[in-house]
This record gives C-alpha cells, sequence and structure tokens, in this order.
C-alpha cells in the first residue's frame, strides 16, 4: 500500500503509532526511529518481541524447519507446544510461510488450524531479521487491544489505523477468522479513539471498508478518499479481485 499510494504517507511526525500491526509494512517501509506497535494477536507481537532481542536463534530454528518440511512435519510442528520465545517465532513464521494462503485462524480454543498449502519455502532469499531487529530496536510492542496504543498518541504522532473490516450490518464478506469478530461496537470504539487522537493534534490515517455505514460512522471526523486493494484470501481463485475500500485522513 505504501507503493502504491505513497503520497497518503508523506506526513511529517516524530513517532510513529500501529495499533493493527500485522505484518508492519507500513512500519517497515516508513522505518521510523520512534514507534508504538500493538496488535491484539500475542503470537504476532510475541514473534517480534523474539526477533528483536534474539533474531539469530530464530533464524536457525527457520532452518532446521526448512530443511525438514514435509506435510507430516508441518502437522507435527503445528500440534507441538514450544517453550522457548524464539521457538515459538520460528514456528509462527514457518506455519505462516507453508499453510494453505498464508492464513492465520485459530479455533475457539486458540489453536493454530490452518492446513498445509503449496508453498514449500520456509527460508526467503529476502529474510534480514538483523535488520528486522534492528528497526524494532526502539519501539513499543503491545499485545492488547487497540485503544491502548491509540490513547498514547499525541501532537506530532502519526497514527496508521488498518483494522478488520466489518460494516454495520456484516454483508461485506469478510470472513470470520480468529476468536473474536471486530465487531460494530468495536467500530464505533476504533472511531472514538480516532477522533480523540486526531483533537490531541495526532495526524491519523484510517481504512475501513467502503460503505455508506462507514462515512457515516467517520463524518466530520476526516476526509474521504477512495482506492482500490486486491484480496488474495478466498477459497476459489475466481472471488479474488480487487475491491473498494475507503481511507480516512483525519489531519
Amino acid at each position: 500500500m505504501v507503493e502504491k499510494h505513497s503520497d497518503l504517507f508523506h506526513i511529517p511526525f516524530t513517532r510513529f503509532i500501529e495499533p493493527f500491526l500485522g505484518s508492519g509494512a507500513v512500519f517497515f517501509s516508513l522505518s521510523p526511529e520512534q514507534s508504538i506497535l500493538c496488535d491484539k494477536n500475542k503470537q504476532l507481537i510475541n514473534t517480534y518481541r523474539a526477533i528483536r532481542g534474539g533474531w539469530k536463534m530464530v533464524e536457525h530454528h527457520l532452518k532446521v524447519h526448512h530443511d525438514k518440511h514435509s506435510k507430516e512435519y508441518y502437522y507435527k510442528i503445528r500440534a507441538m507446544n514450544f517453550i522457548t520465545e524464539e521457538e515459538k517465532a520460528a514456528q509462527f513464521i514457518y506455519l505462516n510461510r507453508t499453510c494453505w494462503n498464508g492464513l492465520y485462524r485459530v479455533n475457539l480454543n486458540g489453536q493454530f488450524n490452518v492446513p498445509i498449502g503449496t508453498k514449500s519455502n520456509v527460508v526467503l532469499s529476502t529474510d534480514n531479521f538483523e535488520k528486522i531487529s534492528s528497526l524494532l530496536a526502539n519501539a513499543i510492542l503491545i499485545d492488547g487491544d487497540f485503544k491502548q496504543a491509540i490513547d498514547l498518541s499525541t501532537s506530532g504522532d502519526f497514527v496508521f489505523v488498518d483494522p478488520p473490516y466489518t460494516v454495520k450490518h456484516n454483508h461485506n464478506g469478510f470472513v470470520k477468522y480468529n476468536e473474536c469478530l471486530f465487531s460494530w461496537d468495536d467500530q464505533i470504539r476504533l472511531r472514538d479513539s480516532v477522533k480523540s487522537a486526531a483533537q490531541r493534534g495526532a495526524h491519523v490515517l484510517v481504512t475501513n471498508a467502503h460503505h455508506d455505514c462507514i462515512k457515516e460512522l467517520y463524518a466530520g471526523i476526516g476526509e474521504f478518499i477512495s482506492l482500490s486493494r486486491a484480496s488474495v484470501i478466498s477459497g476459489s481463485a475466481n472471488a479474488r479481485g480487487k475491491y473498494e475500500e475507503m481511507v480516512i485522513k483525519c489531519f
């Protein structure tokens, strides 16, 4: 998104805040000196923490997974409960890279349950865990609700908000992949947090579903910009394609 819509990110700031971190694509592209990074997925945040504090061991364990990868090995690793943070991080990355469509989904017990996919490359030529560790050195990492991160924002901060896209009637085709769906009440809480952050002087950029209820929700708070984004998570290739989304520029 940063490369395709780089003009949206030409924002002067002293600190970067991302309350829905995910892959961290925007964070790693901007490479800010100061940041607050948050995600509700505790395993994801712990993976970043492990890379920051012990990237060499994470890389070592990932290479072992690469050498042993097979269908039988995948399900064996998927079922295991590792002890060290570096082992857990390597497991998380391994499963993400070799599961179906790179999907992250857990059952009601919080157990990862995505079947094996077609990709077998575990160690990638683009891997640079040392650089990732360096970029995360001055980051505050939070595993929890988005509000924890947004409430820390103040004047001079740039807050990039990319939440799960749900709409008021939940008829937008997005699927419930995690334990708890990001509900409409969560969307209202998010709007309130964004509004408060903007009032404190933070520059906030929000992405969301291109839907009338989102326009109504953020009416009077920011400028609406329509964009298109590719969707790759679908059981059928025919169901994948480009979808309209909304960007709300609150500054």
